[in-house]
């Protein structure tokens, strides 16, 4: 058989055996390109900026200029040194960079937002690592000047609690430009940036300072507002802001029990749903997320870190969405939120990126597609016409 195969290849004309040769490489380029390139504009074309309330009463000219355009993501993870495996890092790298650059050119946002766990062993990484870490995401997330990019910090990017240090938090701060307690005023829209790592209320050097830096913050936010708590005297030397209600940014989630009470296709397993929270680890305390609550009276909480998506009110009233993790390292079904954002009012929807399943399956057609060619190709495999004309022939014998 081996030889008879042989043989056959043998016979083949040249110009023949070229000519298929280069239709297989131009097949698997293809696969390649639709696979690691095409597919990310094929599915995040799909993808529309959502319309706030009253925009079809408002002129288009007005609701462009007036309509914040945001992109949210959470838990990119860029693997370091320590654990990441080269070919894992170079997969997901190039997955989130060809996801992120793609949203950026089709969906032209103005601010992209990234709640935390930028990196995975920020926490625990060498000055050396870190840089190495910085230039591979500065790479990644590279944009434009008319695009703004604004990242909170995570557990994984300067610690849990009990491994924060100072340090950690100032070369986080020094490369990012974030410090909790920030504010961030655009068109009018008030982001707040929390540190919510030190939410921790056990008095430490960093908590103390976040904190403090919240508590003014929202003084001057409430006053803005000329909320009736507030005397004129007590606001009257004091900063006026937009008076719209505030967004608060944040990695972790605020006080829930559980992810139970979440639904929708990339919420959290089900086997996972009813694990119960540890506060200050899975969530913030119950006293900090009350605090954040009071301070602030945010009209909207956007939070990372489960890596599941949630959608929960607190109080009744404030929403709070956690925003799953963008990396496939993390889940099949990566995504991130689209937000149309005025003072007044949001509206927000989701973008899911390619399924990595169904670019694995692509791959397994295409690969045993691939195969029949070849051997239908040195007649190792008998066409189907071929093997039916023998059927026949030996049914008229017989």
């Amino acid at each position: 058989m081996l030889s008879s195969s042989s043989t056959a290849v043998k016979n083949l004309p040249l110009k023949r055996r070229l000519c298929f040769l280069l239709k297989l490489v131009g097949f698997v380029s293809s696969v390649l390109i639709f696979c690691e390139f095409l597919i990310y504009y094929v599915v995040i074309f799909q993808c529309r900026w959502p319309n706030v309330k009253g925009g079809a009463h408002v002129a288009e000219k007005e609701t462009s200029a007036s309509v914040l355009k945001a992109i949210i993501l959470a838990d990119t993870h860029l693997l370091g040194e320590i654990k990441g495996h080269w070919l894992d890092k170079l997969r997901r790298e190039w997955q989130m960079e060809r996801s992120f650059q793609t949203a950026l050119w089709l969906l032209q946002p103005d601010i992209v937002f990234i709640l935390g766990d930028v990196f995975d062993e920020g926490k625990w990484s060498s000055p050396q690592a870190w840089a190495d870490d910085v230039r591979r995401f500065q790479k990644m997330f590279k944009h434009s000047v008319f695009t703004e990019l604004v990242v909170i910090a995570g557990n994984h990017d300067i610690g849990f609690h009990y491994e924060m240090t100072t340090y950690k938090v100032n070369r986080f701060e020094k490369v990012f430009n974030f410090t909790s307690g920030k504010l961030i005023t655009r068109k009018g829209i008030n982001f707040v940036l929390v540190n919510s790592v030190a939410m921790e209320g056990d008095g430490c050097a960093v908590c103390r300072t976040s904190e403090a830096k919240l508590e003014a913050l929202s003084h001057k936010l409430n006053c803005s507002q000329q909320k009736p708590n507030h005397s004129n005297k007590r606001c009257s030397d004091v900063e006026k802001l937009p008076a719209s209600e505030p967004i608060l940014l944040q990695h972790y989630p605020l006080y829930r029990k559980s992810d139970a009470e979440c639904t929708g296709e990339d919420s959290a397993p089900p086997e996972e749903k009813n694990i119960p929270f540890k506060e200050k680890y899975d969530v913030l305390s119950q006293e900090a997320s009350q605090k954040l609550l009071w301070w602030f009276q945010p009209r909207l909480i956007l939070s990372g870190h489960t890596h599941s998506a949630c959608e929960v009110l607190h109080a009744g009233k404030i929403p709070e969405i956690s925003v799953p993790s963008f990396s496939w390292r993390n889940r099949n079904n990566p995504s991130f939120i689209m937000g149309s954002i005025t003072p007044t009012d949001f509206s927000l929807q989701k973008c899911f990126l390619p399924f990595e399943s169904r670019v694995f399956t692509i791959y397994c057609a295409a690969g045993a597609l691939l195969v029949i060619l070849v051997l239908a190709h040195v007649q190792l495999l008998t066409p189907p016409f071929y093997f039916a004309q023998r059927l026949i022939s030996k049914h008229k014998a017989v």
